[in-house]
């Protein structure tokens, strides 16, 4: 099984990131809302940092390391965001984390949901974790429910990235 494969779900296609989704990456790194929760490097003109953060995932691709995907609506296809396993490092354990991030318009809207679902099924189907993780700001209470339609629980309040965050975990077994 290769990670980096096309997939669908009900609403979603799912597919590695490329070169092309730069541009309108662009437009999500330029939404304060949306960067609320996420650390920027401030030094970076906004173009620098969707370079930087779509380099970090075509690396994670090299490496082996999973790495998020583009999520494109079915019905438009439109970018509605990104979402995938990533390789994360907390109080010095390596987990595999569900990320997930979402254009402003497509809040609400279920597909956070729907991809994270579709990526725990994919990591506990072909065995590439034992547990599952999502690492979440602890402010971002919007996430925090998508963790928990996800079948996942808080597990503990930790510090990533010098920022004070949720864990929420599922196993394999999905107790």
């Amino acid at each position: 099984m290769n990670y980096l494969s096309n997939y669908e779900t009900e609403r979603l296609i799912i597919r590695p990131l490329t070169e092309e989704d730069t541009q309108p990456w662009l437009e999500f790194i330029s939404d304060k809302e949306c960067m609320t929760f996420l650390p920027s490097p401030a030094h970076m003109s906004l173009q620098q940092q969707t370079e930087y953060w779509m380099n970090r995932q075509f690396l994670r691709y090299k490496e082996n390391r999973y790495g998020l995907m583009a999520l494109v609506e079915k019905e438009t296809g439109n970018l509605v965001g990104q979402c995938g396993l990533l390789l994360q490092e907390i109080e010095g354990e390596q987990v595999m984390e569900i990320g997930y991030h979402l254009f402003k318009k497509y809040w609400g809207k279920g597909y956070a949901t729907e991809a994270a679902s579709f990526f725990k099924e994919l990591a506990f189907k072909n065995d590439y974790s034992k547990e599952l993780v999502s690492i979440i700001d602890e402010g971002n209470t919007a996430s925090e429910h998508v963790a928990r339609r996800n079948g996942m629980t808080w597990k503990k309040a930790s510090t990533y990235t010098d920022l004070p965050v949720n864990v929420y975990s599922i196993s394999n077994s999905g107790k």
